[in-house]
């Protein structure tokens, strides 16, 4: 049960180690990617609704009208 919890504190650990840079980048400057996050899922949503992606240029060319 002990290792259990080591392993998930491994886990951790190399989350951090691999995005300490974001991490300190929010602390210095207050920059998050949460506008991005917010379009991605726009964009997720949309893709959604519409049923699909057959034809790659137009959904672009749609998405570029709703969100631009």
């Amino acid at each position: 049960m002990l290792e259990c919890g080591i392993d998930s504190f491994r886990t951790v650990a190399r989350s951090i180690q691999s995005h300490y840079l974001y991490i300190l980048n929010f602390f210095i400057n207050r920059s998050t990617n949460a506008s991005a996050e917010s379009f991605n899922a726009k964009i997720k949503a949309f893709r959604a609704t519409s049923g699909g992606v057959r034809d790659i240029k137009f959904f672009l060319f749609r998405l570029s009208k709703i969100y631009a």
